[in-house]
């Protein structure tokens, strides 16, 4: 139990301090799409939100298959976070009013007046990790042992599968 417990820290972690996030949702064919989308910020409870517009073809996809994921990284750290989960389209003033920030403003120029500016809630089922912050000398090192035994175990990252 104190595994599962300090694993669900680690990605708390690890969500906090991505830089990039991709969003990969269903298409009615049955294609996966993923887009880029910005992280808010704020500490991550379970749940991921982003900013949309209601019309926009990821939130009809949302609409009509709700399983998401949402890959998330910090590449100077060698930090990736796979969150699966459930997304749904939200219309919550406050909560928008708590989440936005300047910065989205390039992407929704009239700010929370936007007309069909709405929020994508992911609430996370499991998350994986892969957390390789460690040196780069030993992480090349572990490449080279890796390669040359021929078992990517070698590598020195830390994976974990967790039940959000």
């Amino acid at each position: 139990m104190a595994q599962q417990e300090d694993d669900r820290a680690k990605v708390v972690e690890l969500v906090g301090r991505a830089t990039s996030a991709m969003l990969t949702t269903m298409t009615a064919d049955g294609d996966h799409v993923s887009r880029p989308m910005a992280v808010q910020e704020m500490e991550f409870d379970g749940d991921l939100w982003f900013f949309t517009y209601d019309d926009s073809p990821k939130a009809q996809q949302i609409a009509a298959h709700p399983k998401v994921n949402v890959a998330l990284a910090n590449d100077s750290k060698s930090e990736w976070t796979s969150i699966a989960g459930t997304a749904e389209v939200v219309h919550d003033r406050t909560k928008a009013e708590e989440l936005w920030s300047k910065p989205l403003e390039a992407w929704f120029p009239d700010g929370l007046e936007t007309p069909g500016l709405c929020l994508l809630k992911v609430h996370g089922d499991t998350a994986e990790f892969w957390d390789a912050s460690s040196s780069k000398a030993r992480q090349l090192l572990g490449m080279v042992k890796a390669i040359r035994n021929d078992d990517p175990d070698e590598f020195p990252s830390d994976n974990r599968t967790v039940e959000l």
